[in-house]
């Protein structure tokens, strides 16, 4: 299998969740077994060697893949999610992104200052919710970042956001 393939995979459906986005469906990439193994398989290689104790999933698409890595990478995973979604003690973060304004949750004791961290989404636009989820990350202190997504769409430039010792990754990348 081929990023190519992957690539070519992916569903665009025009006009959703508003008139003019674009919105990239990564279920199809998940519908074969061969194609959510090769996604595994990039992920687990791409960061097999930096010593990650935790994947971080922001809700809800950062949630299919995000599992899967932290089980081949023997870290733990953590959630983060929209208001009210969490049931202890919440750090939060409200940002703007393409077509509103949203704010994110993660526990206040999800990591800590040893915790080697790779924050995963399904996609890098604009950047405002990963940078949120970066963001909340860092308030907890944890020693390093790592930040990955499934698609990125290159020309919103969205990886320019992020300080440049943080390593930004994508695996399907994507022109509007």
């Amino acid at each position: 299998m081929s990023v190519e393939k992957l690539t070519a995979s992916v569903r665009n459906i025009p006009d959703f969740p508003i008139p003019g986005i674009q919105f990239k469906d990564i279920t199809t990439l998940f519908q074969s077994p061969e194609q959510l193994r090769e996604l595994s398989d990039i992920l687990y290689e791409s960061y097999r060697t930096k010593e990650i104790t935790k994947v971080v999933g922001i809700e809800s698409r950062g949630f299919f893949m995000g599992p899967a890595v932290a089980i081949r990478l023997g870290a733990g995973f953590v959630p983060i999610r929209k208001p009210g979604k969490l049931p202890y003690r919440v750090i939060e973060e409200t940002y703007s992104k393409e077509y509103g304004e949203d704010t994110i949750q993660i526990h206040e004791d999800a990591l800590s200052r040893d915790d080697v961290v790779l924050i995963h989404d399904d996609l890098l636009a604009t950047g405002g919710t990963m940078v949120a989820a970066y963001n909340l990350v860092k308030k907890l202190g944890v020693r390093k970042v790592f930040i990955n997504f499934l698609i990125e769409l290159e020309e919103l430039d969205g990886r320019s956001l992020f300080p440049e010792e943080v390593e930004v990754s994508s695996i399907l990348k994507f022109s509007i």
